[in-house]
C-alpha cells in the first residue's frame, strides 16, 4: 500500500487526486496539507507541511509556489521522496529543487499526463525523420479564458522535445505581427488560443511540401493529470536520491 501526502489537497487537483485515490486499491491518502480546511476530508489535514505529524511514502504537490520551499526542507529532513507538480517556480526555487534532489527522490515534470509524456517521445523520434526532409514546425494550444500565461508550459516542453533532438538549433518565435518575411527554416512557432472552458489542447505541426504531419493531445478534464501524478508517485516509492521526470515513468 501506498501511503500518500496531499500538499495543497483542497485546491481542485488535490481534491482531484483524493477522488482517484478513493477508486485505488494500492494507494491511500495518509494526510493533506493545506492552509485552508473545511474539515470535509476523510484524512487528517495540517495548515503547513512543518506541521505534519503522519508518516508518508511519497508526497505529492499541487499547491503555491510560496509554499515550495518549505516542502523541499521537509522532505529532505524526513526523507520523503516528491512529485512536484507546481508551476511558476523563480529561477532561485529550480536551483533549490536540482539541490533537494541530491538529497532525496524528486519527480518534476511541465505536464503530470501520460498521453503528453509519450507524445514528447513521439515527437523526438519524429523530428530526426522529418526535419532533415523539410518539414516546417509549429505548435498550436488552447486553453481555458482564466489561463494567465502564453504559450502554455506543455506547449514549451513539446517545443523542447522536437528542438533538443534537432541539437537545439531552432529558435522559438511567439508573434511574427510585426514582420514582413517568409518562414526563416531554423523556427518553431507558438500560437495560443483563449477561450470557454478548454482543459487543455495541445497540437505540433510538422508541415512539408504537399502533406502535414499533426500530432494532437486533448485533455478532457483534470483528472488525467492526477491520474499521471499517482502513477509518478508509485514510480517515485523508494527511489534512491535524484532529479526525475515522466520520461522515467513511462520508461
Amino acid at each position: 500500500m501506498l501511503n500518500l501526502i496531499i500538499h495543497g489537497c483542497n485546491g481542485k487537483m488535490g481534491q482531484t487526486i483524493a477522488g482517484l485515490v478513493a477508486d485505488d486499491d494500492g494507494v491511500t491518502v495518509a494526510a493533506g496539507v493545506d492552509a485552508f480546511d473545511e474539515g470535509k476530508n476523510p484524512f487528517p489535514v495540517f495548515k503547513n507541511i512543518s506541521e505534519c505529524t503522519v508518516k508518508g511514502d511519497v508526497i505529492i504537490d499541487f499547491s503555491v509556489a510560496s509554499a515550495v520551499d518549505g516542502l523541499l526542507d521537509y522532505c529532505i529532513k524526513e526523507q520523503i521522496p516528491c512529485v512536484l507538480c507546481t508551476t511558476g517556480l523563480s529561477q532561485q526555487q529550480l536551483k533549490k529543487v536540482e539541490e533537494a534532489a541530491g538529497k532525496v527522490a524528486v519527480l518534476k515534470s511541465a505536464n503530470m499526463s501520460l498521453g503528453i509524456n509519450m507524445l514528447m517521445k513521439l515527437l523526438k523520434e519524429a523530428a530526426m525523420v522529418l526535419e532533415p526532409a523539410g518539414f516546417d514546425i509549429e505548435i498550436v494550444e488552447k486553453h481555458h479564458r482564466l489561463k494567465v500565461d502564453a504559450p502554455s508550459g506543455t506547449a514549451l516542453a513539446l517545443g523542447d522535445s522536437v528542438n533538443e533532438a534537432l541539437g537545439n538549433e531552432y529558435e522559438y518565435v511567439f508573434d511574427r505581427s510585426a514582420r514582413r518575411e517568409k518562414r526563416p527554416k531554423k523556427e518553431i512557432g507558438f500560437s495560443a488560443v483563449r477561450g470557454g472552458t478548454i482543459v487543455g489542447d495541445h497540437d505540433v505541426i510538422f508541415a512539408g511540401a504537399d502533406e502535414v504531419i499533426t500530432f494532437s493531445h486533448t485533455a478532457y478534464s483534470k483528472a488525467v493529470f492526477g491520474k499521471g501524478a499517482i502513477q509518478a508517485a508509485k514510480f517515485l516509492k523508494d527511489k534512491p536520491a535524484g532529479l526525475y521526470d515522466m520520461s522515467h515513468v513511462i520508461g
